[in-house]
């Protein structure tokens, strides 16, 4: 459940969820790429400004600095786990995305040496964000390893994870309830091939029909 909800704000509509780890400057950044592939690469870019941010930070030994590392630690998680969820939902649209992955991977393999030297090193104030840190590491090194797979084979794994989740939602829907989805899903079937897929966003849309 958490994927799909994530993949609706991410990929598809609004873009409250990234309220929590993007500035507005980068949420309008994301929301005027159309390609995954692009957005993917743009994510890329600023899981490596958080990055930076961290390794210069835990170089200097002032004030308040555990907060901001761990501040930015969580920030990085969350883009990262978006270029998972952006690459998700481009493989679910039977969309081309290994431009992205191949871009996305390469700068990951060099985010995993960094991190891991942060948490080595052990800094005197690594309390504070140690749990943060090895979240980072672990979501990064997933990511490279859903990254390593065929993409046929994750493209199947993504319409099968859809498929469970949906058949779980439904489960806890009350039968009006349900009806209603079932009739709504149909609506948009019969509009999707009316439209070729798209990333955009649903105001972008909205201005197109206008």
């Amino acid at each position: 459940m958490k994927t799909i909800l994530l993949m609706a704000c991410l990929a598809g509509g609004g873009l409250f969820a990234e309220k929590d780890f993007l500035t507005t400057n980068e949420a309008d950044q994301v929301r005027e790429l159309q390609d995954p592939n692009d957005r993917m690469q743009l994510y890329s870019m600023f899981a490596r400004q958080r990055l930076d941010q961290v390794s210069h930070l835990i170089k200097e030994d002032k004030p308040g600095r555990a907060g901001m590392v761990h501040d930015l630690l969580d920030e990085y998680t969350k883009i990262v786990d978006a270029i998972d969820t952006v690459a998700d939902d481009a493989l679910g649209r039977k969309l081309d995305i290994s431009l992205g992955v191949k871009a996305t991977v390469s700068a990951e393999k060099e985010f995993l040496p960094v991190l891991e030297k942060i948490r080595d090193g052990h800094p005197k104030d690594l309390s504070r964000y140690e749990f943060v840190l090895t979240q980072a590491i672990e979501t990064t090194a997933d990511s490279i390893e859903s990254a390593g797979e065929d993409l046929g084979k994750r493209s199947a794994e993504v319409a099968e994870r859809e498929r469970r989740e949906k058949k779980q939602l439904e489960g806890m829907m009350q039968p009006k309830d349900l009806e209603a989805k079932k009739a709504a899903d149909a609506k948009q079937a019969v509009e999707k091939q009316r439209k070729k897929p798209t990333l955009r966003n649903k105001d972008d849309v909205d201005k197109d029909q206008k």
